[in-house]
């Protein structure tokens, strides 16, 4: 057995005996360098109440060079991107250590819920909504986390779409109120506000020509 593999084996073997962490690591397939993590969302943030899935692939000369890993689950974080799931954390990249194991590395993801950076985005639009509006941004995190990690939802949001039918307006982080504005609405001006970060403060300085205009791109 080369020393990768022991090491893997063995950071598996103490996740499973840790009963305090709620971090979990299994198997995905045969590889047992091909993992999924998992981990609770922090209390006292929008992603608390939900359940969060991450890929995990180990290298070949894992640990002197970093894990690669990106969130399963869809998580509205600047930190992380909304598409693909990839992550903009230090100790996956330059700031890596051999000392550091799977399961602290995903405690630090499960940290990073709890303070995202959004100037050093991972995903850029979802940084401009932190930045513009928080209190719009936790709403949309909080509706995010019920749609895609089984979370409580929003508790007594207006507009947030606290019913089973997903609502494409609060998914895109958007107010319907500043939506309905526009009539005959559909999922192409849905995402050309969100381009726009139509909210807050920022809607005063976009005209209705700039919409039509995105619009048409």
């Amino acid at each position: 057995m080369d020393a990768r593999l022991r090491r893997v084996n063995k950071e598996i073997a103490d996740c499973k005996n840790d009963k305090t962490s709620q971090i979990k690591i299994e198997l995905i397939d045969e590889s047992p360098f091909h993992l999924k993590g998992s981990f609770p969302g922090p209390e006292g943030t929008p992603y608390e109440g939900g359940y969060f899935e991450v890929d995990i692939v180990i290298p070949e000369s894992y640990p002197f060079q970093p894990v690669k890993m990106k969130f399963i689950t869809k998580v509205y974080h600047p930190n992380v991107s909304s598409a693909s799931g990839a992550i903009c954390l230090d100790i996956l990249k330059d700031a890596w250590s051999p000392v550091l194991t799977l399961k602290s590395t995903l405690i630090s993801l499960q940290s990073l819920l709890c303070s995202p950076e959004p100037n050093d985005p991972q995903d850029a639009e979802v940084a401009k909504h932190y930045m513009t509006s928080k209190s719009s941004f936790d709403d949309t995190a909080v509706y995010w986390t019920q749609v895609y990690a089984g979370g409580p939802g929003p508790k007594d949001k207006k507009g947030k779409g606290s019913g089973k039918e997903r609502d494409e307006v609060a998914i895109a982080g958007l107010e319907k109120a500043h939506v309905d504005r526009f009539e005959q609405w559909d999922s192409k001006e849905i995402d050309a506000l969100r381009r726009l970060n139509y909210r807050g403060p920022n809607i005063a300085q976009i005209s209705d020509d700039r919409v039509v205009e995105e619009l048409l791109k």
